[in-house]
């Protein structure tokens, strides 16, 4: 019998990804409020029953009267709060309307007594508060009688092209430890690894490169070659013959000037000082590296203006569909909604191959098997505990 699973905050379906790809789990139910981000987890996930409302009207109440499940009955929860919910929360957590949304997550969890659960959140989350909220969430989490496990992973490290760092707090009902996914890549440029099954890190243009070149407001729909590396091979699989989402807004004639002259991986102050933006933070108005795995996506990976996301080699943002690659999801995967609305539900996702990593860990756990993964315990910033 499949282990069963809930995902709360689905968003578009990147944690889910993993355990929807594997026949020994079975994803039941997920709940995302935005309705273009549960239309597209619905497309790419039609078997689950997707429950588009607030948080805070969803219930063991709901899978009781649709599935008859009980409390127990549920193996695994995954999925984390949006992390804008703890921007400016205080330090009581559970008195504070702003913290709304943890403690809907924690009610949850109360509710259904999973045997585990998965919350993954910014990396940020560990320096709110100088590390008060992270402790209160951890402890709440204990006070209903799980065992806390808490680490930083970079998707990199596990077959991502995209440098992507996220906390990964898992609880337990029993004291035996878990063991984190172990790494399968490395970074090149810090050298040679001791463990010779490790690969290097995908990168940009590893991901990228069968797909056609394109300039400001242009889209195209044929591929540029078959499939030249295993990524391309894995993104295309199921892949239609026309490239869906594939296209840029257009740009104004000083913008793409601005990106005309920017070399690979370069940002403004590798420019004429005549070109160069009045404004914007460092990593504003930058170019990719192409033998690089990409920096974090975000849902501004179609605004030059904004964090690090220029074509290394057009002079443009990345397309919806490059972002997609980037965060793994193959060319299959559809999105819904504008613009805006695929991008964000791009930019917020958990990447595939990070999902497909915990998947392995989890399984190994309930089924008691003994790994090689991670040391158990807490890793997090140095001061924190």
């Amino acid at each position: 019998m499949a282990y069963k699973v809930i995902d709360l905050f689905a968003g578009v379906g990147g944690l889910s990804y993993g355990f929807a790809h594997d026949s020994e789990f079975e994803i039941l139910a997920a709940n995302e409020i935005l309705s273009p981000m549960a239309q597209a987890y619905s497309r790419n996930h039609p078997t689950v029953r997707m429950y588009n409302k607030d948080i805070k009207d969803f219930s063991l109440e709901d899978l009781s009267s649709d599935f008859g499940v009980r409390q127990g009955d549920v193996d695994i929860v995954i999925g984390g709060p949006p992390c804008q919910a703890y921007s400016t929360v205080g330090k009581r957590l559970i008195d504070d309307p702003r913290g709304k949304l943890f403690q809907e997550y924690y009610r949850i969890l109360r509710e259904l007594k999973p045997k585990i659960f998965v919350f993954e959140n910014v990396k940020g989350l560990l320096s709110i508060q100088r590390g008060d909220l992270i402790r209160t969430i951890i402890s709440l989490f204990e006070s209903i009688g799980y065992h806390m496990q808490m680490r930083i992973l970079n998707a990199a490290d596990y077959g991502t092209p995209q440098i992507r760092e996220r906390v990964i707090i898992v609880g337990t009902l029993n004291d035996r430890p878990f063991k984190y996914p172990k790494p399968t890549h490395y970074d090149p440029g810090l050298g040679k690894p001791l463990d010779p099954s490790l690969k290097p890190y995908v990168t940009l243009g590893e991901a990228l490169g069968d797909l056609p070149s394109i300039k400001t407001g242009e889209s195209a729909t044929k591929y540029a070659s078959e499939p030249m590396n295993d990524y391309q091979r894995l993104m295309r699989a199921n892949a239609p013959e026309e490239i869906q989402e594939h296209e840029v807004p257009k740009n104004s004639a000083r913008l793409v000037a601005i990106m005309e002259a920017l070399p690979d991986g370069g940002s403004p102050k590798d420019i004429a000082e005549e070109l160069r933006p009045s404004s914007g933070f460092a990593n504003c108005y930058c170019r990719l590296w192409w033998n690089k795995p990409s920096t974090t996506i975000t849902r501004n990976l179609g605004c030059p203006s904004s964090s690090r996301c220029i074509h290394p080699h057009d002079p443009r943002p990345l397309s919806t569909r490059e972002g997609a690659r980037l965060q793994g999801f193959p060319d299959d995967y559809i999105f819904c909604g504008k613009r805006g609305d695929k991008h964000l539900q791009i930019g917020n996702a958990v990447p595939t191959f990070l999902s497909k990593a915990i998947k392995d860990s989890v399984k190994s756990y309930l089924k008691g098997e003994k790994t090689d993964g991670f040391p158990d315990g807490y890793l997090s910033e140095p001061t924190l505990f």
